[in-house]
């Protein structure tokens, strides 16, 4: 039925949809964002478990430093896997939700070879400082959500077509929620789950840019596939 409606009608639908069934009560400026960033809320509580590729471009001082891929495996309780492609192809990583510390894998063939690093260590964490525990999209809603109530979003800077939803966030940093940074984050409305974020500094200096592709939802993940 909503795609017999003019682009001015879903536009009022969505206003009205977030203004009666979420309203805002911090300093979110644009309800489109938080009626977005619902829905993709309401679509991950239905999520068991995924799989997905990421690309993640890492930058020093405005220049490209570095580029890591990886295949990213999600299970509920936290339970997650990171199998990097470049530029380590046969390292992982394994994390269950609660602990502080993580088991690397260096050669995922040499099974017996592993190691124990506090979640905190800089061997484990990304370029950008990101910790293991923050890698999963509940992680990165909560972080959506949070930042939507208590940081002025200012100018609103939103963008939707048939096949996606774009927005500019204003948040405290992802990895230690201090210094104010600029999200641009893309949502796929085929899966309604996000396809690429841009963090860059207030001066809009690039700090990271991730690509997430060939999502597979609620794909059989066993436990014993998240145990190293």
């Amino acid at each position: 039925m909503i795609k017999t409606l003019g682009l001015a009608s879903v536009s009022a639908l969505f206003f009205l949809i977030a203004q009666c069934l979420f309203p805002c009560t911090g300093r979110s400026d644009d309800p489109r964002v938080l009626v977005a960033i619902r829905r993709v809320e309401s679509t991950f509580q239905a999520v068991q478990g995924y799989a997905c590729d990421v690309d993640q471009i890492f930058y020093q001082d405005g220049s490209e430093r570095q580029r890591h891929r990886f295949k990213l495996y999600f299970k509920r309780k936290k339970k997650i896997r990171v199998d990097f492609l470049s530029p380590y192809p046969s390292l992982s990583i394994f994390y269950a939700g609660g602990d502080r510390e993580a088991t690397v894998m260096p050669f995922r063939f040499l099974t017996a070879l592993k190691f124990r690093y506090s979640i905190d260590s800089p061997k484990i964490r990304t370029l950008a400082g990101q910790r293991i525990d923050q890698s999963d999209l509940g992680f990165f809603i909560e972080f959506v959500l949070k930042n939507l109530s208590e940081v002025n979003q200012g100018e609103e800077d939103y963008q939707e077509d048939e096949e996606q939803i774009r927005f500019l966030l204003r948040a405290k940093d992802y990895v230690r929620n201090q210094n104010l940074e600029t999200y641009r984050i893309t949502i796929s409305k085929t899966f309604w789950l996000p396809v690429r974020i841009e963090r860059r500094s207030l001066d809009d200096r690039p700090i990271e840019i991730t690509d997430i592709r060939d999502y597979r939802i609620n794909v059989h993940l066993e436990d014993k596939f998240f145990i190293p």
